[in-house]
């Protein structure tokens, strides 16, 4: 707040309301001297009677500049290209503009402002200042209203209508960009270490000597970075707006169009753009020719957020890794956030910051998940992990396939040196943490320390089951890899496309279950021609990955000795999962049938007699309940005998008396 002259305190949109009607009786001053040169005193004096001098000039400059002297700073417009604009603003905002614009033209349909009529009234006309090149034009602030055979000089002029609302002292988000663009929030509490890089990032901007420098940061987690430019962007006085960078336009008019229109906006607002390259592949020119275009134009603060590193580009360019919060800082922010909301969770959260490897944004929301969802029941520990788990949860659709594990330990029929081994796998994921961090194993070396599992056996013999059990038992995603989405003809592709099961599976806390992998970790061959050494090349990458990975990834083969001898050395466990003798037979008989399924009659023994796998008797015990269901009946030995036939026919298995007699 100011004082004025006559004792009235005024803020600064008042403040700037008053310089605005200053600085348009100055436009209407000039127009009546045109007219009164050109029709004489009587028309001048028929026109309008003028405006009441409302200058205040010592109120308005102890503020902040005004937005019109604001505007003319920014784009560096000339005392005639600012008479132009006022002309075009008074139109929509004095209704005496009109009849002023009609008769300093002579003719009074021409109610609107023209270059032809700046040209005759103002001071220090000149042409370039009408030019597409010159800033009222380059950069929007007026539209030139063309219609064909009509001349340049003589077309109507209109403001552009985010600068009109400008002018008054309205500030809001161009809305031809607001389909595009979205403002980015600034997070209070960041990890020190975010903190940290979002201070090298307002430095980096602080530091632009000419032309704004074009930040670049690399990391995993997109929510953080946005966090973390926010910041910087906040430390160095701008404000941040996001683009995806699929939804930048291909066409070149259209691109320009979108450039020049966020150029104009940012000086406006004092904005960053962050352009979100997530959904291209760097690797590819095509798909990131259209962002590294954008990227070369803007000439405006721009931030590059990527999962990876972007090749250099031809603008200078810093960039920054973003990585994910330390544990630490993990467990710093759970305990924050449930300190907040005044809960606590008894000595839990290292069970979580263990399991999870979540920024800053992403436990904020498993908190106020956790606690929002009190209503459907279970402790808050309870919550707090599924919370987790969703926030984690890996986007890995189109290479992966996401179980809902059903199986426990009860399901399982195993003997007892495998079921101990599935145990330990199961203890040690529970307890990395510990042995890792705490004892210091993490800390030696990065390497082996992922709890890698290989399941061998026969098909039908539990392998998927197993893993089942194990997500279930420790609470966690269960993602079954499409071998056909990830391994590719395309040099490179499928080293791509394991490095984004494995480093979402490690973030995400998942468990990752390789499918009859012989097929992807087969043994390597002597390089014969350059087939092989590619192929070798993906066996390497996934000899180093799953040395590093922390995570627990399950391998199920049916082929063990196809498996290259290095990655036996990298696997922690080795579980095999035998055929089924009689006793195991008979005990997965008596659980297979759920306890609502009527049966009758049922003989353990001489269902045990068929030599066939677990997943053979499910597919048998299934059938036969359809069968019974069918003929409105419980489930007997009639039906499974019939369904044991079709299921033998299929694997091409012949049955003997000793198998099926006395079944029925």
């Amino acid at each position: 707040m100011v004082t004025t002259s006559d004792g009235n305190q005024i803020n600064w949109a008042e403040a700037n309301q008053r310089h605005l009607l200053e600085a348009l009786t100055e436009v209407r001053t000039a127009l009546e001297r045109h007219i009164a040169r050109v029709g004489g005193a009587d028309a001048a004096a028929n026109a309008l009677p003028p405006a009441e001098d409302r200058r205040d000039d010592d109120a308005v400059g102890a503020m902040s500049p005004p937005a019109l002297e604001r505007l003319r700073a920014i784009f560096r417009l000339s005392t005639f290209e600012r008479a132009i604009l006022l002309l075009c603003a008074g139109i929509e905002l004095d209704a005496s503009f009109a009849g002023l614009c009609a008769a300093a033209q002579g003719d009074p349909t021409r109610t609107y402002p023209t270059f032809s009529l700046a040209l005759a009234a103002f001071d220090e006309p000149y042409w370039p200042a009408i030019t597409p090149d010159a800033a009222l034009r380059r950069w929007r602030l007026i539209d030139v209203v063309t219609a064909p055979a009509t001349p340049l000089t003589v077309s109507p002029l209109h403001i552009d209508e985010r600068i009109l609302h400008y002018l008054t002292g309205i500030q809001y988000l161009d809305e031809r960009l607001a389909g595009l663009v979205e403002p980015v929030p600034v997070e209070n509490d960041l990890a020190p270490s975010h903190q940290t890089l979002a201070e090298r990032i307002a430095a980096a901007l602080a530091a632009a000597d000419q032309r704004p420098p074009l930040i670049q940061v690399s990391g995993i987690d997109e929510a953080s970075r946005r966090a973390v430019v926010a910041a910087g962007c906040a430390a160095a006085g701008l404000h941040l707006c996001a683009l995806a960078g699929d939804a930048i336009p291909a066409n070149g008019a259209e691109m320009e169009g979108l450039a020049r229109m966020w150029e104009r906006e940012a000086v406006l607002t004092s904005s960053a753009l962050y352009v979100e390259a997530d959904v291209a592949d760097p690797s590819d020119g095509r798909s990131t020719v259209t962002i590294t275009k954008l990227l070369e134009r803007v000439n405006s603060p721009i931030v590059l957020g990527t999962r990876d590193r972007w090749r250099p580009l031809r603008r200078a360019t810093a960039m920054f890794d973003l990585n994910p919060p330390s544990a630490a800082e993990q467990r710093a922010a759970w305990q924050g956030q449930l300190a907040r909301a005044g809960v606590g969770v008894n000595g839990h959260i290292d069970d979580l910051v263990s399991q999870f490897n979540l920024g800053l944004p992403a436990i904020r929301a498993s908190v106020r998940e956790a606690l929002d969802s009190h209503i459907e029941g279970g402790d808050l520990v309870e919550r707090l992990w599924n919370a987790a788990r969703s926030q984690a949860r890996p986007r890995l659709e189109d290479l992966a396939q996401r179980l809902v594990p059903l199986a426990t330990w009860d399901d399982l029929v195993l003997p007892d040196a495998e079921r101990r081994l599935l145990e330990d796998v199961a203890a040690q994921v529970q307890h990395r943490a510990t042995v890792y961090e705490t004892w210091g194993f993490g800390a030696v070396s990065n390497r082996g320390l992922g709890i890698s599992s290989l399941f061998a056996g026969a098909s039908g013999t539990g392998k998927t089951m197993a893993a089942e059990v194990l997500a279930n038992a420790l609470h966690l995603d269960l993602y079954r890899i499409d071998l056909s989405n990830v391994v590719s003809k395309y040099i490179g592709e499928t080293e791509k496309n394991l490095r984004r099961v494995f480093d979402a599976a490690e973030d995400g806390g998942a468990i990752l279950f390789f499918d009859e992998a012989d097929a992807l970790f087969g043994k390597r061959s002597e390089v014969k021609d350059s087939h092989d050494r590619y192929a070798n090349v993906e066996i390497n990458y996934l000899l180093q990955r799953m040395e590093s990975y922390r995570g627990l990834a399950v391998l199920a083969t049916n082929m063990k000795g196809a498996l290259d001898p290095a990655f036996m050395r990298r696997i922690r466990f080795v579980v095999n999962f035998p055929f089924p003798d009689a006793i195991q037979r008979a005990e997965i008989w008596r659980r297979i049938y759920p306890s609502g399924t009527p049966t009758k009659d049922l003989n353990i023994d001489k269902l045990a007699r068929l030599n066939v796998t677990g997943g053979n008797i499910r597919n048998i015990a299934l059938n036969a309940a359809f069968l019974a269901a069918t003929a409105k009946e419980p489930v007997g030995m009639i039906h499974l005998l019939r369904a044991a036939r079709a299921e033998c026919a299929k694997i091409e298995k012949p049955l003997s008396e000793a198998e099926i007699g006395g079944w029925a």
